[in-house]
Formats: structure tokens, sequence, C-alpha cells
């Protein structure tokens, strides 16, 4: 009888930690790769922290060498969001740029259908990355 309960235990613990492991994997949304003349490599997951949406780029993601990069959201409707730099200038003296590689989604954002790399100084596009489907955000 002990043998039994112990597998009924251990079958119910299992099932609780694979039913938590598909909550937590159907939080994150990977993007197809980028496509574009100049952002063209890597993907971005769209992922939950708290109450809060984040977008993070690959490691394979090449920031442009452009003059001004900047990240764009597309949601459902074609509106487009204008909503980060991709480099971060470290100080005023330095030339040394840091990669901007997660950025948060800001709150009138109601859904994301493609991220895409705009060059704000030669107002361009320069490469997008579609997602499966579009991603529903949360109300805050």
């Amino acid at each position: 009888m002990k043998s039994l309960t112990s597998i009924k235990i251990a079958g119910i613990v299992s099932l609780m930690f694979f039913i938590a492991s598909i909550s937590f994997a159907g939080d994150k949304h990977t993007s197809k790769p980028f496509m574009g003349a100049k952002a063209n490599t890597g993907t971005v997951t769209h992922w939950k922290d708290g109450d809060k949406d984040m977008l993070t780029f690959s490691d394979d993601f090449k920031t442009p060498e452009t003059p001004d990069p900047h990240v764009q959201i597309v949601d459902s409707k074609g509106n487009v969001y204008l909503v980060n730099r991709c480099m971060i200038k470290l100080s005023m003296d330095s030339k040394e740029n840091k990669f901007n590689k997660t950025i948060p989604v800001p709150s009138y954002i109601k859904d994301i259908a493609k991220v895409q790399i705009w060059c704000a100084w030669a107002e361009t596009l320069l490469g997008e990355a579609a997602f499966e489907s579009t991603i529903q955000l949360t109300s805050k």
C-alpha cells in the first residue's frame, strides 16, 4: 500500500510540474528571423517580467552599423510605435556604446505583430521580424 501511495503522489507531483512548465512556456514568444537590408540576423523574444511585457534580442542578433538604429513595434492594425534606441551611449566622453538587448514594451501598446529596426537618421526600415501570430498583451 505504501508503494502505491508513493507512486500516486509522485504522479501528481510530476503532473503539477508538467502543467507549470506548459504555463511558463506559454509566456514566451520567439519571432521568425529578422529580414532586411541591414538587420538580417537573429530573432526577438517576447516574455513577461511580473506584470511587464519585455522584448529580448537573441545572442546572434547584430545591431546594424547605421547612425541611429531604433526599435519599432508594429501592432495588428498596422500602427507603428518607435519605442527605443538600439544603442545606449555610456557617457558623453565615451565613444563606446552598449547594445540595448532587453527593452520594456510600453503599456499603451496592446498587441505585437512585428518588431522592426528603423534608422531614425535616414528614416528607413533596416529589417523586421514577425511573430507566428499576434501577441496579445495583458491590460495594465
